[in-house]
């Protein structure tokens, strides 16, 4: 794990990355821009201007006066369609891959840190027993010391 110190007026503190932070840091230009275009194509935004550009399509078509460039079925939307689809389908997966990524990546961080608050709250135990022998023991030394006395 990487570890930032920084100082503020006499001050040290130490502030490490987490997962996320590091995972962030570690992607390609590439991979930042594919998540984007994924979280873009999947948003009510896209969808709704798609639609007002299909609309606007297929009007201007409808009324053209002197030349329809795409008369009806509309064979070059779809095609644009087929090609938005075939590089859409790639970029998805991709985002979808490192999503599953950064979800194994929190679940370790969740295990380690779980794992360290486990053997934490061993050695706290382990350190208030410690002290409840110690002062069973101081207790029993003075009974007996009381005992002794009369």
């Amino acid at each position: 794990m990487f570890t930032v110190i920084i100082t503020l007026k006499n001050t040290t503190m130490t502030h490490k990355k987490n997962w996320h932070q590091q995972h962030t840091e570690g992607l390609s230009f590439g991979s930042r821009l594919a998540d984007k275009v994924a979280n873009n194509m999947g948003s009510w935004k896209f969808i709704i201007i798609q639609t007002v550009i299909v609309a606007i399509w297929m009007m201007l078509n409808f009324i053209a006066f002197i030349q329809h460039w795409d008369p009806y079925p509309f064979i070059l939307l779809n095609l644009l369609f087929s090609t938005q689809a075939a590089y859409a389908a790639p970029i998805i997966m991709m985002a979808q891959n490192r999503q599953s990524e950064r979800d194994r990546h929190q679940a370790m961080a969740d295990y380690q840190t779980n794992l360290d608050a486990k053997l934490e709250i061993e050695a706290l135990t382990e350190k208030l027993n410690t002290i409840e022998v110690e002062k069973l023991d101081k207790i029993i030394a003075m009974l007996a010391a009381m005992q002794k006395e009369k």
